[in-house]
């Protein structure tokens, strides 16, 4: 079996001397710095771990790195980045996979790729390394982004490789090695990603359609009984589609999205359950918790209500469904994504303006909005007097409709 791609006859070089790990400290990459140990000797394990919003204790990570047998750990924040390059070029488009799933997973996975790469060529590095199991998606994603960015390395994919088949056996694995495993157990084994955009819960009795996640679930949001018995209003400003400010303050991508993180998770905003379809060829069901992006999806549907015109506004839907795909996909560091990203720009460039919201027990309701460029005309939109002539609609509606008439007369000849 091969254990890898990346150079162009897809193997793997059998003297691998640096491998350059994707690690998080989860089960799946704290086993797998040892097994590379054992599956290469004398290779050199380098992990690289990148903040991008996960809100957690990273600080004995480099220490838990070294003890599971790692040389070193690089610890990169790319929250800024993620916010700015990644999650708001996205969010201007409107995508969302299969009108459920904001995509929180699927658009970290490049920058995160991304960086690691780099570490592998400023180590000089023989291969990149990644925990991604051999049913998902993320294998996709890591890969297409290794393959663009630096198709020389080698890739080492353990899950593909090695005889672990569940999260139990890895535990097992784990244990027997003296890898410290904090609070993961056999009785704790929901599979989560939380970055600055969602938090993703899958596993365990979700496996089973049928079964209602259970409150205790939920990490980031209220439920609906406990949240606030008020509306709270924030108003959100956007220029050129990417939003700017919150209640009137000017802030950084970062800061905007925890800012609307805590207000949405208080007020029970953002929850998802969707049963969807993997690359991989299956389907698959995730409950996700996406606060602070489900607001802003919201409020920038709504101000391009008011800022496209019915060509550009149906068509921009559509090809919001385009680039949803190549992001589940993988396909960031495409021509095809960067093109719709030129795209995505021009048709943007007069979605400015601000949008009032009032959040109430997971319930977003459109509380106003504005735009110094809105193609909402009140005097055309009266029902009162205009300069609008009704008399017009007559010639309009014969011409619209002729198409129509002729087929009714020829059919109801026949």
């Amino acid at each position: 079996m091969s254990e890898g791609t990346g150079v162009p006859n897809g193997t793997v070089k059998k003297n691998v001397k640096k491998i350059v790990l994707a690690y998080s400290g989860g089960l799946d990459t704290s086993i797998i710095i040892p097994w590379l140990k054992e599956r290469y000797p004398g290779a050199e394990v380098v992990a690289v771990c990148t903040d991008v919003g996960q809100n957690e204790d990273l600080s004995g990570l480099e220490a838990k790195a070294k003890a599971s047998g790692a040389s070193k750990l690089y610890l990169m924040d790319l929250r800024e980045e993620f916010a700015r390059d990644y999650l708001f070029p996205m969010l201007r488009s409107g995508a969302i996979y299969e009108g459920k799933y904001l995509l929180g997973t699927s658009i970290a996975r490049p920058l995160q790729a991304k960086a690691q790469v780099e570490v592998a060529l400023k180590e000089g590095a023989d291969a990149v390394a990644h925990g991604c199991t051999g049913k998902g998606n993320d294998q996709v994603r890591f890969e297409l982004a290794y393959k663009a960015l630096a198709p020389q390395l080698a890739v080492i994919a353990p899950w593909r490789l090695w005889n672990i088949r569940s999260r139990e056996e890895a535990i097992d694995y784990a244990q027997s090695h003296g890898v410290n495993l904090g609070s993961i157990s056999k009785k704790n084994i929901y599979s989560r990603d939380m970055n600055a955009w969602h938090m993703s819960h899958e596993g365990g009795d979700l496996e089973d359609p049928w079964n209602r996640p259970q409150e205790p679930l939920f990490q980031l949001t209220k439920s609906l009984r406990d949240a606030p018995d008020k509306e709270t209003e924030v108003s959100i400003d956007f220029e050129k589609g990417f939003p700017v400010g919150v209640n009137g303050k000017k802030a950084s991508p970062f800061q905007i999205l925890t800012t609307l993180n805590e207000v949405g998770a208080a007020n029970g905003i953002g929850r998802t359950d969707a049963v969807e379809n993997r690359r991989v060829g299956m389907k698959s069901r995730g409950v996700y918790e996406t606060p602070g992006g489900t607001i802003l999806y919201t409020a920038l549907r709504e101000l391009e209500m008011l800022t496209l015109d019915t060509d550009c506004l149906h068509f921009k839907q559509n090809v919001a469904q385009t680039y949803a795909d190549l992001v589940y996909g993988g396909k960031w560091f495409t021509p095809l994504r960067e093109s719709l990203e030129a795209f995505m720009e021009k048709i943007s460039e007069f979605t400015t303006g601000t949008v009032r919201l009032a959040l109430y027990k997971g319930n977003i309701i459109i509380a106003g909005r504005k735009s110094p460029y809105s193609l909402y005309l009140k005097d055309l939109a009266s029902f009162g007097a205009s300069s609008y002539d009704h008399a017009d609609a007559t010639g309009f509606i014969n011409l619209y409709g002729l198409p129509a008439l002729v087929a009714s007369l020829v059919h109801g000849k026949k």
